[in-house]
């Protein structure tokens, strides 16, 4: 009977310490677990602090990048303007190819024997420049003589047997071409001018013939001037 107590006894030990073994099993494996889960939040604590300064890195780029985008339209927008203005201004000075409606005017001298009123019979400088003045007067966008286009720099004068042009010889017939509505250059030319050389052309013969055609008409680019001793102010 003692014998059967003391082997229970034993027993019940041993049973004892296999719970306490595999508790301490198990307690010792939560704890590494619960160790490892710490460890390695840890560990990736720095990769998130580094992922966080390359974002708040690559932000800032790409508002750097936004600001220079930025100033290129802005430049881009201010080249485009100065485009623009230079080309008004190359129009302005007449140094620019143009097409549009308009008139032409033909003038010639005459082919009837001439008598003492040899200046009757002929298209003089001043015939020119009135008519230019007139066509201005009347909305001329541009004009042009014989190709050569009428800028602020040219001259008009007479020289001997031709008339002198933009430092070229001109011989007649004359056409002038007018850019500008038809319809106000052809009331700019109901002028006592223009009728005076209606009777020079029935007295005289000369040829003096206004034409109002349909189709486009092109006066061309003038020179541009050359400054030989002017030069701008400096400021200060």
């Amino acid at each position: 009977m003692m014998q059967v107590k003391k082997n229970l006894a034993l027993s019940l030990i041993s049973l004892g310490l296999f719970v306490i073994g595999v508790t301490s099993v198990l307690l010792v494996k939560a704890y590494y677990t619960a160790n490892q889960d710490v460890l390695h939040q840890d560990a990736n604590l720095p990769s998130l602090l580094q992922l966080e300064l390359e974002n708040e890195q690559l932000a800032k780029e790409n508002e750097k990048l936004w600001d220079e985008l930025n100033k290129l339209k802005a430049g881009q927008s201010a080249a485009a303007l100065a485009s623009q203005q230079l080309d008004q201004a190359r129009m302005n000075a007449a140094l620019v190819e143009l097409t549009g409606p308009g008139i032409r005017i033909t003038l010639d001298d005459s082919d009837l024997e001439r008598d003492s009123d040899y200046g009757n019979y002929v298209i003089h400088e001043e015939y020119l420049r009135t008519l230019i003045n007139i066509l201005w007067n009347g909305g001329a966008e541009a004009i042009a003589v014989n190709n050569q286009r009428i800028t602020t720099h040219t001259e008009i004068f007479c020289s001997g047997a031709y008339i002198r042009i933009n430092g070229t010889r001109q011989m007649p017939p004359y056409r002038i071409v007018a850019i500008g509505n038809q319809s106000d250059l052809t009331s700019a030319l109901q002028f006592y001018f223009w009728d005076k050389l209606g009777e020079y052309q029935q007295q005289y013969g000369i040829t003096r013939k206004l034409e109002t055609p349909e189709e486009p008409l092109t006066v061309p680019a003038g020179k541009e001037y050359d400054y030989k001793y002017a030069e701008p102010v400096k400021e200060g």
